[in-house]
């Protein structure tokens, strides 16, 4: 896609030639132009606390012993 917008083709060209979406073609070559690359950038946003194993394992502590303080739960983890 990069190779094509280097030899002058048109988003539209591109679009035909590859056989994808003109919005697809417009978006990569931006980003390339804007980041010099094409690779997936990181999203923005707070990022999750815990994973979906971290999860399970609190809820699996938790339930085992639903009479320990958080605190005491919190040094297990």
């Amino acid at each position: 896609m990069i190779g094509f917008h280097l030899c002058n083709k048109s988003t539209h060209e591109i679009s035909l030639l590859l056989n994808i979406p003109r919005s697809t073609v417009s978006g990569n070559v931006t980003n390339w132009k804007q980041l010099g690359t094409r690779a997936t950038q990181p999203l923005s946003g707070r990022p999750r606390k815990m994973t979906e194993l971290g999860q399970r394992m609190l809820k699996r502590t938790v339930r085992r012993s639903c009479q320990l303080s958080a605190e005491s739960i919190a040094k297990d983890l």
